[in-house]
C-alpha cells in the first residue's frame, strides 16, 4: 500500500521532531556524555580493542542506543495509538452522521 506524499511528509516531519526531542532527553544525554568520556580515554592506548576502556565505552554506547531506540519506539506507539483513535473517532462520526434518520415533523391536518 502506497501512502500519499503528504502523508509520507507528515510522518517524516514527526519523526524528525521526535528524534530532535529525544536527542535532548536528560537520561540519554547523561549516558551519551559518559560514552563520550570513555571513548576519549580509548585514544590513550595503542591497541584499543584489547583495552578495558574500549569495553566500557562499548557498554555505554550500547546502552545509549538502547535508550534512544526505546524512546523512539514508545513515541511511535503513542503516535500510532493517537492516530488510530483519531481516525476511528472521525470514521464513527462520519458513519453516525450518515446513519442519522431524517426526521421531519409532518404537518397535521
Amino acid at each position: 500500500m502506497e501512502f500519499p506524499p503528504w502523508f509520507q511528509q507528515a510522518i517524516q516531519s514527526r519523526l524528525d521532531e521526535v528524534s530532535a526531542r529525544i536527542e535532548h532527553d536528560p537520561e540519554l544525554s547523561q549516558v551519551c556524555g559518559e560514552a563520550d568520556e570513555t571513548f576519549e580515554a580509548l585514544f590513550a592506548g595503542k591497541d584499543v580493542k584489547r583495552m578495558p576502556e574500549y569495553a566500557e565505552w562499548e557498554n555505554h554506547h550500547i546502552i545509549s542506543k538502547g535508550i534512544q531506540n526505546e524512546l523512539l519506539y514508545m513515541q511511535g506507539l503513542r503516535d500510532g495509538i493517537q492516530l488510530t483513535v483519531s481516525l476511528l473517532s472521525h470514521s464513527m462520526r462520519s458513519d453516525g452522521e450518515s446513519e442519522k434518520p431524517n426526521v421531519h415533523k409532518a404537518k397535521q391536518p
